[in-house]
């Protein structure tokens, strides 16, 4: 198991209260476990949204490598949508 350490941080009263009530609820054991796993969720997010700006990074560079952008037909793809649309639901049917 992990060296534990102890640290102080300063929360408001609705926190405290918030923590207490987990605890009394038989929800955690301790407000201590309450804080780990909320910090355990923490890193959890931020790991995601570190992968997530990496992905849109990678996603901005092929788009950037995919060439100049062209004008588009708003007529033109709207009616190619409708066409995708019919033959989908003919193929349903």
């Amino acid at each position: 198991m992990p060296e534990v350490q102890k640290i102080s941080v300063a929360l408001t009263g609705e926190q405290v209260s918030a923590l207490k009530a987990a605890v009394e609820t038989g929800e955690y054991a301790t407000t201590s476990e309450v804080i780990r796993e909320a910090l355990r969720e923490w890193q959890w997010k931020r790991e995601l949204r570190s992968e997530e700006i990496a992905r849109l990074r990678q996603s901005w560079q092929v788009g950037k490598a995919s060439g100049t952008a062209v004008p588009l037909d708003l007529d033109e793809t709207r009616q190619d949508a409708r066409e995708r649309l019919r033959l989908a639901a003919s193929r349903t049917a």
